[in-house]
């Protein structure tokens, strides 16, 4: 599904594949002469990618930024991997990859591995490229989440007094960020919260955390992102997530799991084929840190842990296990929570452009019943992400989506207030819970471009 800036004319950025009527760039550049033109890594580089449906066009990225998306491809990752085996020392770069929990179940599923061994496959397959580090992405969620929910509560006592405190919409997915951003400006951005997504918290982590810790200066590392998401390449380039100081991104290059089986498939493995490696954690007592999900749907639970959190903190009651409501559609659910017979709290989840709209058209309206909304812009969650669950015509792989998530399911659920490391680093790396380093670190803004007045009425 489209935004309405997508309906008005055809996008000139998107070209037809004559074979299968798909949506392709090509990142095969010419001009990029430090490559070997036999080596693997450039005929790896080669291979064609798939661009997202929604935000590859003309009216939704500039120029400049569609230019910079079409660099974050396999080409840019092997570029470093071929410098780094260059004798000029001066170049090379540590290479560390973070691996998105809703990734894994893809590779699973595709691969008919355990879900619990993908991360320690990937981790063999990366490293045997050149790879340094291989962490996986569940810690930045536990941030993510945290923030998110003192946020959250925050907000609330403060409604009587700002108009803007609620609703607060989740601000995880970049699609829905984006959209919010280039069509609906004020009406929405202050009701956005604040706290990172888990993969930019995780570009602070590398980029300051782990720079230090490894005595390296946050230019010598190059950051690479493994996501279901093709606009999470458009998030890895935004302003709130670079650095003047060294000129360079919190994430450098976002790679979708689908952009990760092309290289396997380039070289002719299965992951099957790889031999596991042990993954890497920022904590050295731990040797190798497993994969562990949120509880909640497909897309680290947001809305669940926000509010299990505010029943408690607010009104005192211990949520155990939450009860969605099917509403217009599977895709459009509400959760309610009841004090002395009254609804105190009214939460939904809302995936899916045409949901986002009829949500935005209440907000206009003045009839918004909700607290909180968890807001993807792709039917189904993170899960049915372009990047990883399309067919070959470029349609939902409902199949493939069902076995991931029943995949996803399986995988260990971790508890954000639990865990002692993300306690540790609250105090060791941010100077307490409620510093003014965790508001530089993990909070970000948003910024109005070029609203349109009329983009919520559109029918989609």
């Amino acid at each position: 599904m489209k935004c309405d800036k997508c309906t008005k004319k055809e996008c000139s950025k998107k070209q037809k594949n004559n074979e299968n009527e798909s949506l392709v760039i090509d990142t095969n550049n010419p001009s990029t002469s430090e490559i070997d033109e036999e080596s693997e890594f450039h005929k790896l580089a080669n291979a064609k990618i798939f661009l997202s449906d929604c935000l590859a066009c003309d009216n939704c990225v500039t120029s400049t930024e569609s230019l910079r998306i079409a660099q974050q491809c396999q080409e840019e990752f092997f570029t470093v991997l071929n410098l780094n085996q260059r004798c000029n020392e001066s170049k090379h770069k540590v290479l560390v990859v973070s691996i998105s929990p809703q990734s894994v179940p893809y590779f699973a599923a595709k691969h008919y591995i355990n879900v619990t061994d993908v991360i320690q496959r990937l981790s063999g397959f990366l490293k045997g490229l050149g790879v340094h580090y291989v962490f996986n992405m569940t810690l930045a969620a536990d941030f993510s989440l945290l923030e998110s929910q003192k946020e959250f509560v925050q907000r609330f006592y403060q409604r009587s007094q700002d108009q803007h405190a609620l609703p607060m919409f989740a601000s995880a997915c970049p699609g829905w960020i984006r959209y919010a951003e280039k069509a609906l400006g004020s009406l929405v951005l202050p009701h956005i919260c604040t706290a990172k997504s888990p993969q930019q918290v995780m570009g602070s982590l590398i980029k300051d955390y782990f720079a230090k810790k490894q005595h390296l200066s946050p230019d010598k590392i190059f950051h690479v992102v493994i996501t279901p998401c093709y606009d999470k390449k458009l998030e890895a380039l935004g302003g709130d997530f670079y650095s003047s100081v060294y000129k360079i991104q919190d994430v450098d290059c976002v790679l979708t799991s689908g952009e990760i089986t092309q290289m396997m498939e380039q070289k002719g493995l299965l992951l099957t084929d790889v031999k596991p490696a042990a993954s890497d954690n920022l904590f050295e007592e731990i040797d190798d840190a497993g994969i562990a999900r949120h509880d909640g749907r497909g897309s680290d639970g947001f809305l669940e842990h926000i509010f299990k959190y505010a029943a408690k903190e607010i009104f005192g009651i211990e949520v155990k296990e939450i009860i969605y409501k099917t509403l217009r559609n599977k895709d459009f659910q509400e959760v309610t929570l009841e004090k002395d017979g009254e609804i105190v709290l009214r939460f939904a989840a809302t995936y899916g452009f045409r949901n986002i709209q009829n949500i935005v058209y209440k907000l206009k309206k003045g009839k918004f019943p909700y607290h909180f909304v968890e807001v993807l812009a792709c039917p189904g969650g993170c899960l049915n992400g372009k990047g990883q669950a399309m067919s070959k015509d470029r349609k939902m792989d409902t199949d493939l989506l069902h076995q991931m998530e029943e995949m996803y399911t399986s995988l260990p659920v971790q508890v954000p207030e639990t865990n002692v490391h993300v306690q540790m680093l609250y105090q060791e790396w941010l100077e307490g819970r409620n510093s003014t380093k965790v508001q530089e670190v993990l909070h970000r803004q948003y910024h109005a471009l070029n609203e349109m007045s009329n983009s919520i009425d559109i029918k989609w």
